[in-house]
């Protein structure tokens, strides 16, 4: 948990609104979805337009870090693992995925503890969406 305050009274903040809320979260969709489309283990499961998977995303980690519940109000609960079971994601893709997420988050400028929680969280994610083991 990332908090502010005193060593007797820490508060917790919202990390959506401390990593620079909408304007961060775009940048670092478009940052890290043109480093997917690059990476030649990643692009293939992608589609050729990112345009429908970029809001998604951005509906998504805005309300994962805190923000309006965009994702809940457009496409219901994330439910992320189910969502992802018909692609093949291995440990080596969740490796890909969180090291052009870091190169992103570089990108933006995010960093100190407020980059340390949100990776953290993504790594987490990110694990857990492996359904595949290596080829």
């Amino acid at each position: 948990m990332v908090t502010k305050g005193g060593s007797r009274l820490q508060t917790p903040i919202n990390i959506y609104e401390a990593a620079g809320g909408e304007n961060t979260f775009r940048r670092l969709i478009e940052h890290f979805y043109g480093y997917v489309a690059a990476h030649p283990d990643l692009s293939p499961l992608f589609p050729e337009d990112f345009s429908e998977i970029k809001a998604k995303q951005y509906a998504f980690l805005t309300q994962f870090f805190g923000g309006p519940p965009l994702y809940l109000q457009e496409y219901g609960q994330p439910m992320m693992r189910a969502r992802h079971l018909r692609f093949p994601v291995t440990p080596k893709r969740a490796k890909a995925w969180l090291s052009c997420m870091s190169r992103a988050m570089d990108d933006v400028g995010l960093e100190g503890q407020i980059r340390q929680f949100m990776f953290q969280r993504l790594n987490l994610t990110a694990n857990h969406m492996v359904n595949t083991e290596e080829e």
